[in-house]
């Protein structure tokens, strides 16, 4: 009989690399951020045109326009921010270990 060795690694998903810390805290957080400013300034600015543009047919639909337009992305982006912790609480994403400073 030969002998067979069996090695078990048991993975730990809750492992996450410092680098990937970095990225999500200098990249896609601003990222994230910046839409949702994006958005709701294309949603203002379409209230602000529907409401300034009474009279003028063409500027008042523009102004619903960037309403519904604003509202598309500010929903696009509470969908990506449910997503992230969706993904974070399926693989048992931790914070940062204490002492490691980004």
């Amino acid at each position: 009989m030969i002998p067979i060795a069996y090695a078990a690694i048991s993975p730990d998903t809750s492992y996450v690399p410092p680098v990937v810390y970095a990225i999500i805290k200098h990249i896609i957080n601003p990222l994230i951020i910046l839409l949702f400013v994006a958005a709701f300034v294309v949603f203002i600015w379409g209230i602000f045109q529907f409401l300034s543009n009474l009279e003028d047919d063409s500027k008042r639909t523009e102004g619903k326009q960037h309403m519904f337009w604003g509202l598309v992305g500010l929903f696009v982006m509470m969908a990506v921010f449910a997503i992230m912790n969706i993904v974070i609480g399926t693989f048992n994403i931790t914070p940062l270990p204490a002492g490691l400073v980004l």
